[in-house]
């Protein structure tokens, strides 16, 4: 995964027994542990600040002929037709 930055941390006791509790029935390390809890938040935190466009396709045959090579002004204007203006 590359490089590691060796860094100190305060943790609880209580918090710090319950995670080495379970790293060590997980069999893996404390560190690892940590590490992927850190992983999980930063992935659920970056996604809430990205915007994502759902899909919002429909069945259908694609663009009307008239519209498929059409210009932007060609799609207004049939877009408004009818309309007052």
């Amino acid at each position: 995964m590359g490089t590691h930055m060796k860094t100190t941390i305060d943790i609880a006791d209580a918090l710090a027994e319950q995670a080495k509790q379970v790293a060590a029935e997980d069999g893996t390390t404390l560190r690892s542990l940590v590490e992927e809890g850190l992983r999980r938040v930063l992935e659920e935190r970056g996604g809430k600040s990205q915007f994502k466009l759902g899909r919002a396709s429909f069945k259908g045959k694609g663009l009307r002929a008239e519209v498929k090579d059409g210009s932007w002004e060609q799609i207004r204007d049939m877009a408004y037709e009818g309309r007052g203006g």
